[in-house]
């Protein structure tokens, strides 16, 4: 899960986190050979920063909350040519990063998002799924991509995504993300990921107030105006 100092790891796994201890252990246990996990801490009171440290991660702390506030720390952390993102709750395995970055590496994308499949009854409530959807009509008619989900899991190039200068700090982040890399040209695309019962609940859209809050979020960000990349994907040396 970690390299040597003098070489930069394979990637950058970026996973923020705020309580997520009984879940860091397995979350920790998946990460590919030879990446190194980025656990971005945004305020946790169970301990989560010394677990993952004392499970070989290396710890950001983020003060400011935000889904994109914590992912963006953990962009600016990383080293890697390649910078993966994955939920922190067990709900995704980080294992199946691997395989999705080969695809960004060989050159068929710029940027791979798992497209969220459940396991099992409930594990994906109605409302989180509603909002989904909705999202996603709405992400077609702004940039023309057909994708079914906008989940966390994604991989793409650090120098390209820092090129997006991306802004949200909050749920809109992944959003703006995918907007963004459509806007600029990138070729976007998602594969299937296995969707297991999270651990604890969801801080985003474990409720429908969550899910609304989120959606808000992200109707904004559909609503801003196109922004050329500083680095374009293609420009980014293997």
């Amino acid at each position: 899960m970690t390299s040597s100092a003098s070489a930069p790891p394979r990637a950058d796994l970026v996973l923020p986190c705020l309580d997520e201890a009984e879940a860091l252990p397995w979350v920790l246990g998946r990460v590919p050979a030879g990446w190194r996990a980025i656990v971005v801490d945004n305020g946790s009171t169970d301990g989560s920063a010394e677990i993952a440290r004392s499970l070989g991660a290396t710890v950001v702390h983020e003060s400011r909350r935000g889904f994109g506030a914590a992912c963006h720390a953990g962009l600016l952390a990383a080293r890697a040519d390649l910078v993966s993102f994955c939920d922190c709750d067990a709900s995704m395995d980080p294992g199946l990063l691997a395989p999705m970055a080969a695809w960004v590496v060989s050159g068929e994308v710029d940027l791979l998002l798992g497209r969220r499949r459940p396991q099992s009854f409930g594990t994906w409530p109605a409302h989180a799924r509603a909002g989904n959807l909705v999202l996603a009509r709405m992400l077609r008619h702004r940039t023309g991509l057909r994708l079914h989900d906008l989940g966390p899991m994604r991989v793409a190039r650090r120098e390209a995504l820092l090129g997006l200068r991306l802004t949200d700090r909050r749920s809109g982040y992944p959003l703006q993300m995918v907007v963004r890399a459509a806007d600029a040209g990138w070729r976007v695309a998602e594969t299937d990921v296995p969707y297991l019962p999270r651990s604890g609940r969801s801080k985003v859209t474990g409720t429908w107030r969550g899910t609304w809050n989120a959606v808000r979020d992200m109707r904004r960000v559909l609503a801003e105006p196109p922004v050329v990349p500083s680095v374009a994907a293609g420009e980014v040396s293997v």
